[in-house]
């Protein structure tokens, strides 16, 4: 008897760290399994993606856009 107790409590404890670990990574745990069903769709496209959040900054900028010429890099001097 002492067996199946300690096997309902391992098989208890195994399920409530599951649903610990479930609730404490929520939105990484969602992010990540979004990513593994985009990836296994085949009719996923990332070339047809509209949204502008996934927009990325061009690597090279234009050297006349404003942003890009107050992202440049300054030297200062310290004393």
């Amino acid at each position: 008897m002492g067996a199946v107790t300690t096997a309902l409590i391992a098989i208890a404890a195994v399920a409530l760290g599951w649903c610990t670990i479930e609730i404490a990574c929520k939105s990484c745990l969602e992010r990540g399994r979004e990513a593994i069903d985009r990836n296994l769709n085949p009719d996923y496209d990332p070339d047809d993606q509209t949204n502008p959040t996934t927009l990325h900054a061009p690597l090279n900028p234009d050297k006349n856009d404003d942003d890009a010429a107050s992202a440049s890099s300054t030297v200062v001097k310290t004393v």
